[in-house]
């Protein structure tokens, strides 16, 4: 019975031995996900068009189909494909703290990436034109995109594209001062098929930063080659 009685507690101390280690060794903390490394590009570009009401019925739309257009074109390509690319999203703004993103941040870096976004712009739930015309919050919202890019380049740069003024919302001043802080560059490109002062404003009022440009175009039918200019400005 002794006999029996000790085995079975040599038995039982032994299997409760290792029991008692694995209780005592430390357990590893999890380690933190792995931020994942930003995508070096040449340029990081953010498309702004105007979804307010105040411009005319059916800008917005226009506005799409003319950014689709831009990016089809030969010399866009060209320039996109003639470095390491670069990385668009396209957002459209109304009223103060409107800004909605369309489509999110992608990389370009060849004439076929270029096609595949003019075919997403078109595809993009645009939406109908609506609200007040807030460029300053749209720009102190854009400068936000950036911070989750997932891209790593010299150059940011907000272009925005309206035919209108900015009547509600942050002064576009302080939004611009805050762009520069920030070592983003805001340009513009303005149709004045409404205002045809609106170059003037958007130079002093809007636009900031290195290099910072104003481009003009004097209606819907010199739009597009105007958007053309622009692009292959920003993009070399």
């Amino acid at each position: 019975m002794r006999r029996r009685h000790f085995a079975g507690w040599l038995a039982g101390a032994l299997l409760a031995r290792p029991m008692l280690a694995a209780a005592q060794s430390p357990v590893p903390e999890p380690q933190p996900p792995v931020a994942p490394v930003p995508q070096p590009v040449d340029l990081e570009l953010v498309l702004l068009v105007d979804a307010s009401a105040s411009i005319t019925t059916g800008a917005l739309e226009f506005q799409l189909r003319g950014h689709a257009a831009a990016f089809r074109d030969e010399k866009v390509k060209a320039a996109i494909a003639a470095g390491p690319g670069i990385a668009v999203t396209l957002a459209r703004f109304d009223g103060p703290r409107s800004l909605k993103v369309l489509l999110p941040w992608r990389r370009l870096a060849s004439a076929a990436d270029a096609d595949a976004f003019a075919e997403a712009v078109l595809a993009a739930p645009a939406g109908q034109e609506a609200g007040s015309t807030a460029i300053g919050s749209a720009v102190l919202d854009a400068l936000e995109l950036f911070k989750g890019s997932g891209f790593d380049s010299p150059r940011q740069t907000i272009d925005i594209v309206s035919n209108g003024f900015s009547n509600a919302g942050l002064d576009p001043a302080l939004a611009r001062d805050a762009a520069e802080t920030a070592h983003v560059t805001v340009n513009a490109l303005v149709i004045l098929d409404e205002y045809d002062w609106l170059e003037g404003y958007y130079r002093q009022q809007v636009i900031g930063g290195i290099g910072a440009f104003v481009r003009t175009a004097e209606g819907r039918d010199s739009f597009i080659q105007a958007l053309i200019a622009k692009l292959i400005d920003e993009i070399v």
